[in-house]
């Protein structure tokens, strides 16, 4: 099974943004948004005029990760400007988490939950069939270039399990330190969807690293 690869722009170069996009367009499968508040993370990345910006540019779906407080309070903008994707952090919504999944479906986006790596695994599993995908980060969300936690390929291969053994099917998407050396492990324990920044866009060619995380071997 090939991979699905989310490049995320967060490792572009901001100066030639169009042309990274219009690179991702031609090899990637998504374009991963990394969208950060400076509270819920100690960063801050961009705002919606990037996403607006890139939209205009973008023929691949935009895949949104909201790595916020409020995350509800977007949900409306991300589908104004064509995300196809969003996702936030249980941690951030905690008991509204099934509203928002709801409401993200209802403006016509595939809803995603997040965990970071110290959330156990085990609290994703209340939402199976109700978020249509589910991103498992193996760094803490904030900032990229971070080393990849291999204890996350045992939470991707828990979380598969559980899917199927509810005969659930939702995709999981994995984001943090992703490479061609631990693609394979991930592919293997589950994921589907493989998030890279660094190891794309810092590649010498990124349309080939894109390639290898899609086949890994």
């Amino acid at each position: 099974m090939q991979l699905q690869v989310a490049p995320s722009i967060l490792s572009a170069d901001f100066a030639e943004l169009g042309k990274d996009i219009r690179m991702l367009n031609a090899c990637a499968d998504l374009i991963h948004l990394d969208i950060m508040d400076g509270t819920f993370v100690p960063n801050i990345s961009f705002g919606f005029p990037v996403v607006e910006a890139v939209s205009k540019i973008a023929t691949i779906p935009m895949d949104a990760h909201l790595m916020v407080v409020h995350p509800e309070r977007w949900v409306k903008r991300c589908a104004e400007l064509g995300v196809s994707m969003m996702s936030f952090h249980q941690e951030a919504a905690l008991e509204d988490s099934e509203a928002i999944l709801a409401d993200i479906r209802a403006n016509g986006m595939k809803a995603g939950l997040v965990i970071n790596p110290d959330i156990p695994v085990e609290r994703l599993f209340p939402y199976i069939g109700k978020a249509d995908f589910f991103l498992i980060m193996s760094v803490f969300a904030g900032f990229g270039g971070q080393k990849f936690i291999p204890e996350s390929v045992r939470k991707v291969a828990a979380l598969k399990a559980e899917l199927e053994r509810r005969g659930n099917d939702a995709p999981i998407e994995v984001d943090g330190g992703v490479n061609a050396e631990n693609a394979a492990l991930l592919r293997d324990a589950g994921a589907s969807i493989l998030v890279a920044g660094s190891s794309v866009f810092k590649a010498e060619n990124p349309a080939e690293a894109v390639s290898l995380l899609q086949n890994p071997r």
